[in-house]
């Protein structure tokens, strides 16, 4: 079936995450950092101490920094974003997709970040010219859903391998757009053989990390966090004016260690202040100052990426799919 409907633990686990959201937040949060900090702490070892330092697993580039729509967890909603507005010129697009085209790069590729990617008027046609330049990679789409349309998801879906919609709402229900695309593709799945279309069901207030203090709904708190962290090992981090941040939680976009528009990528991918950052969040958040209160863990694609490559399937890891709750996005 190529289009399916998550809901994280049903009915239960929506109630819990409206009525008890901090309650909800933070027994996830423990049982994942429970659960996955042995794994990441391997794959930590494991990416210092290779003989040549390993690709990213995902590279996420966002095209332009702003979103449509009022999460209240995000800082890039129509109500707190604060960034100055910037859209990544084709230029800067075209080298980033060309060096990554250039280092044999087969992992994950998104043309997302803290935005909705369809306020890009040129999203087809950048997703377009990355499918042609990366065949191997796995191109996956996260959007809010609230520009979609039947039409705009068959412009889409020849060039990307997955389309996560994130149906953001307040009473459990798909909007009507994304209603009628998932009977369509339920009853036509023979049009879409070739894409996979996950709707997730998002509660719009929900409580789910910090984000490094960023998070409107959740203030960074003086509890400093011990666990290591997955995200600067495993996703390339770009900005839509070619800066390398350090990961989806610099909603500010204060982190910056090369700038693409000067520095080849595979450099930048290594710079010595990232390879810094690296080692002693390696060792515990508590020991870089970006980090220190920072409560985000992802439990779902890049720790199945993780767990792939430390068993050394590499392959498999390539081809995992995308988020199974979306923690923090």
């Amino acid at each position: 079936m190529p289009i399916k409907i998550n809901n994280f633990l049903g009915r239960l686990g929506w109630n819990a995450r409206k009525y008890l959201p901090n309650l909800a937040s933070d027994a996830y949060l423990k049982l994942q950092f429970l659960t996955r900090s042995k794994a990441q702490r391997e794959y930590c070892d494991y990416f210092l101490n290779a003989k040549e330092t390993p690709k990213p697993n995902v590279v996420n580039i966002e095209t332009i920094n702003r979103c449509n729509s009022t999460c209240a967890f995000c800082t890039a909603n129509i109500y707190a974003e604060k960034r100055p507005f910037m859209e990544m010129t084709d230029e800067l697009y075209h080298s980033i997709i060309d060096q990554l085209a250039d280092w044999n790069y087969r992992g994950h590729i998104t043309l997302y970040g803290n935005n909705e990617p369809w306020l890009d008027k040129k999203i087809v046609e950048r997703h377009k010219y990355a499918r042609e330049k990366l065949p191997e990679c796995y191109i996956f789409m996260s959007t809010n859903g609230l520009l979609l349309n039947l039409d705009k998801v068959k412009e889409i879906q020849p060039y990307i391998d997955q389309l996560i919609i994130n149906n953001y709402c307040m009473d459990m229900k798909l909007h009507k757009n994304i209603q009628r695309i998932y009977q369509y593709v339920t009853m036509h799945p023979e049009e879409f053989e070739d894409v996979d279309i996950l709707i997730q069901m998002r509660y719009l207030k929900e409580v789910l990390t910090n984000r490094a203090g960023s998070a409107p709904n959740k203030k960074e708190t003086e509890k400093v966090i011990k666990e290591t962290c997955l995200l600067p090992f495993t996703d390339m981090w770009i900005m839509p004016n070619g800066h390398m941040g350090l990961c989806c939680c610099d909603n500010f976009e204060v982190t910056n260690y090369a700038d693409l528009n000067t520095v080849p990528l595979k450099e930048a991918w290594v710079a010595p202040a990232l390879m810094e950052a690296r080692r002693k969040i390696a060792e515990g958040r508590q020991n870089y100052g970006f980090c220190k209160h920072c409560d985000f863990i992802d439990a779902g694609m890049r720790m199945q990426i993780v767990k792939n490559i430390l068993a050394g399937n590499e392959e498999a890891a390539n081809r995992q799919g995308g988020h199974e709750r979306g923690i923090g996005k």
